[in-house]
């Protein structure tokens, strides 16, 4: 027999806004995050849309590890020193803030789109949240700071429990859509192997 407590408690979260303050605190509770993902790029002049999926994981501690399975893998690494990018059968290609300081601020900002980062988000964005019912939620950031600003025209972030989707659009009328799925929060810790994708 459900309490009192438990009632009060189910009939609170059917009508509880959400707010980004509330989901900033969420995403800092998840240590790690790992998913699946699809991409689906629509690209100017080219009739087909370019479609890829994957796993990433995130940590809080280590960064962002994607890991690009079809058409062909393409492993992406993002932390707070490096952004390296692994093909088979090629040399590993490592970039750093001194190296590339734009496409640094590009893997600081995609690792802040995970966490809902909101100091990172509202240095470089104008945002637009809002709570769609039922825990959905979505972030529409518009950006205000160079290179961002000369890049998109905006980016769109679905949820609800989790971050589902992204869409990019570009200043030449390209989009790209990031769904995500299977998401999975523990243990959270990293594995053995889990640790090795954050060594190169």
């Amino acid at each position: 027999m459900l309490s009192l407590t438990t009632i009060f408690i189910i009939i609170n979260n059917t009508s509880y806004a959400v707010t980004l303050e509330e989901l900033q605190q969420r995403f800092a509770h998840q240590p790690i995050v790992r998913a699946n993902f699809t991409q689906i790029r629509q690209i100017q002049g080219i009739p087909h849309p370019l479609s890829s999926s994957g796993q990433m994981l995130i940590s809080q501690h280590k960064g962002l590890w994607w890991h690009q399975q079809k058409p062909f893998p393409l492993t992406l690494l993002l932390d707070d020193n490096h952004m390296v990018q692994i093909m088979s059968g090629q040399t590993p290609q490592v970039i750093t803030a001194d190296s590339n300081p734009q496409l640094f601020q590009f893997n600081h900002l995609m690792r802040a789109l995970f966490q809902a980062d909101r100091a990172v988000l509202e240095e470089n964005f104008n945002i637009e949240f809002s709570d769609l019912g039922q825990e959905k939620w979505r972030l529409i950031l518009t950006p205000k700071t160079s290179p961002l600003d000369k890049l998109f025209t905006a980016i769109t972030l679905n949820g609800q429990t989790h971050l589902d989707a992204i869409l990019l659009t570009d200043r030449q009328g390209d989009r790209t859509e990031l769904s995500f799925s299977h998401h999975q929060l523990t243990p959270e810790t990293l594995s053995h192997e889990e640790e090795q994708y954050f060594k190169f």
